[in-house]
């Protein structure tokens, strides 16, 4: 069964050791959206 997209970015970002706020940096967001990518939140 596929993994949703959600639940594989936190699941690689674990395992590189990374927090939420080191990714959002590196890709130019907030942390809350790392957050809420990683809970399949979606705001419009």
């Amino acid at each position: 069964m596929r993994k949703r997209l959600y639940i594989k970015l936190k699941e690689l970002r674990e395992k590189n050791n990374l927090s939420q706020t080191k990714v959002a940096e590196s890709l130019g967001v907030s942390r809350q959206a790392i957050s809420q990518w990683e809970t399949g939140v979606c705001q419009s």
